[in-house]
């Protein structure tokens, strides 16, 4: 008895762990992630990093996109060298021209009526055809003898042509009408090709600011006809004067036709 009251009086604590038992199959699994095998893409960035920059230290370091030549075409009297001096592109980068820019720049030179550019890779950075302005009259002057379009720009005179008609300014103390940023006045380029047409057979003609356009006549006259596009009448008019004051025997010092309702002349001698 007393060794059965001992037994319940022992008490055993303890703890219950569910699925302490559970079969192996049964328990959870944990597995281990790898990281995917492939490109490590830092190292491929960064050779791209090193790549261009080495290709922009090559465009900007090497000679080879400086520009130290220019290929031109399309020009009759200037040469290569005086097209390339004008353009202001020597030494530049290639990146930094535009076409714009070397046109505008070409166009500054009055023998020159336009400039196409083209900007390309090294041999040929630079192409330039030019279309030069093709002169119609010689201007000469204290001296100095230059080429005028039919615009009235002025250029230099580079080469002899016995084709083109002549204008000499005899007076020394004349300053104009070369001064003029414009150019040379319309009215006195289109007044000389016009009396060029009509009289092919005088080679040089004269220039006077005020009495414009003349010659001085087999005869010894000056003759005056002032400028514009009426010259046709004015070579009438001279025409009917001249058989006049021969068939009377004066001999006029000048022949005044500036204007055509109101011409005269000078005697020398006669009456």
């Amino acid at each position: 008895m007393a060794r059965r009251r001992q037994q319940r009086g022992t008490t055993y604590t303890g703890v219950l762990r569910r699925g302490r038992n559970r079969p192996a199959e049964e328990r959870p699994t944990v597995n281990q992630i790898e990281a995917p095998k492939g490109f490590n893409w830092r190292i491929v960035s960064g050779f791209m990093i090193l790549l261009l920059s080495g290709v922009l230290a090559l465009f900007f370091y090497s000679d080879a996109f400086y520009v130290s030549n220019i290929r031109v075409g399309g020009v009759n009297y200037m040469t290569v060298e005086e097209v390339f001096t004008y353009s202001r592109v020597a030494n530049w980068h290639i990146f930094w021209i535009t076409p714009e820019m070397v046109s505008e720049n070409v166009e500054e030179y009055a023998s020159v009526a336009d400039a196409s550019v083209r900007i390309g890779w090294p041999p040929n950075m630079v192409t330039i055809t030019v279309e030069e302005r093709e002169p119609a009259l010689i201007w000469e002057q204290n001296g100095v003898a230059v080429w005028v379009d039919v615009q009235g720009n002025v250029m230099d005179m580079r080469d002899e042509r016995a084709d083109l008609v002549r204008i000499i300014v005899e007076d020394p103390f004349i300053e104009g009408p070369l001064g003029d940023s414009n150019g040379l006045d319309s009215d006195i380029v289109f007044g000389l090709l016009q009396l060029h047409d009509l009289r092919p057979d005088i080679t040089a003609w004269r220039y006077d600011p005020v009495d414009g356009l003349g010659w001085r006549n087999a005869n010894g006259w000056d003759v005056w006809l002032g400028i514009g596009t009426d010259m046709d009448e004015k070579m009438r008019i001279y025409e009917v004067l001249s058989e006049q004051l021969i068939a009377r025997g004066i001999q006029p010092g000048q022949l005044n036709i500036v204007d055509t309702d109101n011409p005269y002349y000078t005697v020398l001698w006669g009456r």
